[in-house]
């Protein structure tokens, strides 16, 4: 399956870098914005909310635009590898940058931050090749339209000449033994 709205593998590696960033600054400072509100004292907690947003949420930021980097980079060098881009790349990416993240805390914690890693970004996978089945299935050109649409009287056309009882002259197809209105 190929994606054609993505940029070519070099340059998505900046774009994902950037848009990891915004994702996690958007998302720290909304959950640094509830701690700073719960853990500021009384008549303070507009200041808490500001101080907690404007010390945490850059590094938040920071650590998802390192996953994004590192996912990104190592997704193109699989692409380069295999000469294909499909969701397996993804699958391995997320294993293998949960694992290089967590280097630092040993081989137990790596290969649980791979195996977590490879989860949820086959699960992330998963639900848009669903989703994608799903839509394309809703805007198949191929698929028979359904029973009520069969009559052509339904849609709107002139009946033909060998239905009995209906004048082709008149209007909406009215029996013919009816007054003319026109």
């Amino acid at each position: 399956m190929e994606e054609y709205s993505r940029e070519p593998c070099p340059y998505r590696i900046g774009d994902d870098i950037g848009s990891a960033f915004a994702m996690g600054l958007v998302g720290g400072s909304i959950f640094q914005s509830i701690g700073g509100y719960r853990n500021a004292a009384k008549g303070q907690k507009l200041i808490g909310m500001v101080r907690e947003v404007r010390m945490k949420s850059t590094l938040t930021g920071v650590q998802f635009a390192a996953w994004g980097g590192m996912f990104s980079t190592i997704d193109c060098c699989l692409v380069a590898i295999r000469k294909k881009e499909d969701p397996i790349n993804s699958i391995v990416s997320g294993g293998l940058t949960g694992a290089l993240l967590a280097i630092r805390s040993g081989p137990k914690v790596m290969a649980g931050s791979a195996v977590l890693g490879s989860v949820i970004l086959a699960m992330i996978e998963g639900i848009g090749l669903m989703t994608t089945r799903w839509m394309g299935a809703m805007a198949d050109p191929t698929q028979p339209p359904p029973e009520a649409l069969d009559d052509p009287r339904s849609l709107g056309q002139k009946p033909s000449q060998s239905e009995p009882g209906i004048d082709s002259t008149r209007p909406f197809g009215l029996p013919t033994g009816l007054p003319n209105l026109s």
